[in-house]
C-alpha cells in the first residue's frame, strides 16, 4: 500500500495514555511517501522465506519460546518457567513459529493467521529476503491511523461502535477468563475486522508488530521529518498490542500507545508487517 506521506500529530495526551510509555507529547511529524503492507506477515509468507532460504528463527536456535498458559495442556503448563512479572506465560521448549505451542501443535489450520515467535532479527532477515524493511514507529503510527486526526482508536474515538468489535482484544477479566466476544481467542486471521482509512488491516490487536526504531521515551521537537529513532539502544519498539491487551493491564491497542521489548525476545504474540521507500516501487 502506497501511502503519500505528509504531516500529522503523532502521539497522546489523552486520560488512558500510558505516561511512562513515551506516548505524548503530541508533536507534528512530517514524512515522505511509503509503502507498508496492508496486514501483518502471515504463515503462508514466513513459510515460503523458510523453504527458499533455510533459516531458522531465534525461538528454533534458543530451543524455547514464551507461551500463553490456558493454550497449553496441563502437562506442559504443570511446573512450566513463568516470568515472575508476568506468569501467564510459560517458557516451552520447541514452542517456534510453525508450532506455536509446542510439540504437537502446527499452523496447518493458521497460514492466513500472522506468523509469531519472531524476534527482531527474524523480521529484519524476512524483510531484507523480501527486498522490504520494517516501518519507522512514525510510518507506522501515520499509517495506523488511516488519515484520522488525533483519534483513540484506527477506526475512531468509540472501542465497539454501534457494539461492532473492531480489533482482536481480551473480553472478561484478565488473565482468567475470555469471552471471547470478539470471535478469537488467540490469533485471527491478518484481514478479519475492517481494515482503517487507508486500507490497513489489524493494526490494533492481534498481534504486536515490530518497528525499526530503538526504544526512547524522549522525542524529538515538532516540525521533525522522518524521524529514525535513537541511533542505538537495548529495546526495539513494538506497536499495535495483540489478543492479550485488555483495558485492565494494557490498553495499547490505542493508536498511539506503544512498548518495547528486547530485540531477542518472541513469544505467541509478537509478529510484524513490512515497508519500503517509495522510490523501491
Amino acid at each position: 500500500m502506497l501511502l503519500d506521506g505528509g504531516t500529522f500529530q503523532m502521539g497522546s495526551e489523552d486520560v488512558d495514555a500510558n505516561r511512562g510509555d513515551g506516548e505524548g507529547p503530541v508533536r507534528q511529524v512530517t514524512l515522505a511517501p511509503f509503502w507498508i503492507s496492508r496486514h501483518a506477515v502471515t504463515n503462508s509468507e514466513f513459510a515460503t522465506f523458510v523453504s527458499d532460504t533455510g533459516y531458522r528463527t531465534g525461538a528454533e536456535r534458543y530451543g524455547w519460546s514464551y507461551v500463553f498458559a490456558s493454550f497449553l495442556p496441563s502437562h506442559l503448563r504443570r511446573g512450566a518457567q513463568r516470568p515472575e512479572a508476568v506468569p501467564w506465560w510459560c517458557r516451552v521448549d520447541g514452542a517456534v513459529w510453525n508450532a506455536p505451542e509446542g510439540p504437537g501443535s502446527d499452523v496447518d489450520d493458521r497460514m492466513d493467521h500472522p506468523v509469531v515467535h519472531v524476534d527482531h532479527d527474524d523480521a529484519l532477515a524476512y524483510c531484507s529476503w523480501a527486498g522490504l524493511r520494517l516501518p519507522t514507529e512514525a510510518e507506522w503510527e501515520y499509517a495506523a491511523r488511516g488519515g484520522l486526526e488525533r483519534a483513540r482508536y484506527a477506526w475512531g474515538d468509540e472501542l465497539t461502535p454501534e457494539g461492532r468489535h473492531r480489533c482482536n482484544i481480551w473480553q472478561g477479566k484478565f488473565p482468567a477468563s475470555n469471552t471471547v466476544e470478539d470471535g478469537y481467542r488467540a490469533t485471527a486471521p491478518v484481514d478479519t475486522f475492517e481494515p482503517n482509512g487507508f486500507g490497513l488491516y489489524c493494526v490494533a490487536g492481534n498481534v504486536w508488530e515490530w518497528c525499526a526504531d530503538w526504544w526512547t521515551t524522549e522525542h524529538a521537537p515538532s516540525g521533525t521529518h522522518n524521524p529514525q529513532g535513537p541511533m542505538q539502544g537495548e529495546l526495539r519498539v513494538m506497536r499495535g498490542g495483540s489478543y492479550l491487551c485488555h483495558e485492565s493491564y494494557c490498553n495499547r491497542y490505542r493508536v498511539a500507545a506503544r512498548t518495547n521489548n528486547d530485540p531477542s525476545s518472541c513469544s505467541g504474540n509478537i509478529g510484524f508487517r513490512c515497508a519500503k521507500d517509495e522510490r523501491s516501487e
